[in-house]
């Protein structure tokens, strides 16, 4: 009955699957080898699976409780219970209903058979991984340490502005001397996830080896730093260029 912030978890529960590349977010945090992903998306399971690369398995809801705009989903929550439900392999069909009945009579017969419809289906649809998520031994707050938060530092305009003074970005146009920021990556802490950081890259300067293993190519990447505010394991850092240029000097 505690709501907090839950470092290991056995279920995570995500309606909206653009919420994954947010780190604020956090929906990627604490997953292990135990933990189920419950995804609400059209894209396959196995596609989820190939782009985040988590230890844990990983499941979508059903495209029929998926349809329509997201924007207009109203039913979602209830379909993500009846998954959940049917995932923790001790709530019947029949308690679920009630339970459902009983939370949301006040909006109406219309919005309860809707809802209900929803959350029975998506019940229906997890049938074949029943019981799959298992409560874990209890945890000690005796050794919490608090989340960790990406941090972008700016310096001054009069030490560092944009100042073009080539035209053109193409390929050939050296870009990367626009930055004052150089994007690191932390290969200790990358969990080859780079679906996410190559695809948010607006110039493409992230290219992805062949083990799913991203590299920036620094003449072009132009230090927007969007790839450190998406990383979900936080395994990008933005070190200032003079600090980055005595690195390598040394």
């Amino acid at each position: 009955m505690e709501r907090g912030v839950i470092t290991r978890p056995d279920l995570v529960v995500v309606a909206d699957e653009t919420l994954v590349p947010i780190p604020a977010a956090g929906v990627l945090q604490g997953l292990s080898e135990r933990t189920v992903l419950l995804l609400g998306s059209a894209e396959r399971r196995e596609t989820w699976q190939d782009r985040l690369k988590v230890p844990g398995p990983v499941l979508a809801l059903p495209v029929s409780a998926q349809s329509g705009d997201h924007g207009v989903l109203a039913q979602i929550g209830a379909s993500c219970a009846g998954a959940a439900a049917r995932l923790l392999g001790v709530i019947r069909r029949e308690s679920l209903a009630r339970a459902l009945q009983e939370e949301i009579a006040k909006f109406g017969s219309a919005a309860v058979a809707a809802n209900l419809e929803c959350a029975l289906a998506a019940f229906d649809a997890m049938a074949p991984h029943a019981g799959l998520v298992a409560a874990s031994a209890e945890i000690g707050a005796g050794d919490y340490r608090a989340p960790e938060w990406v941090d972008l530092p700016l310096e001054e305009a009069a030490v560092a502005a944009p100042d073009i003074h080539g035209a053109l970005t193409s390929e050939l146009a050296i870009t990367g001397t626009w930055r004052t920021h150089m994007p690191v990556i932390d290969y200790e802490r990358c969990n080859r996830c780079s679906w996410i950081c190559s695809t948010f890259c607006p110039d493409s300067a992230i290219k992805v080896a062949a083990d799913h293993t991203p590299r920036i190519d620094l003449d072009h990447c132009k230090g927007c730093l969007v790839c450190v505010a998406v990383c979900p394991p936080h395994a990008i850092r933005a070190v200032p260029e003079r600090e980055a240029a005595r690195e390598h000097s040394r």
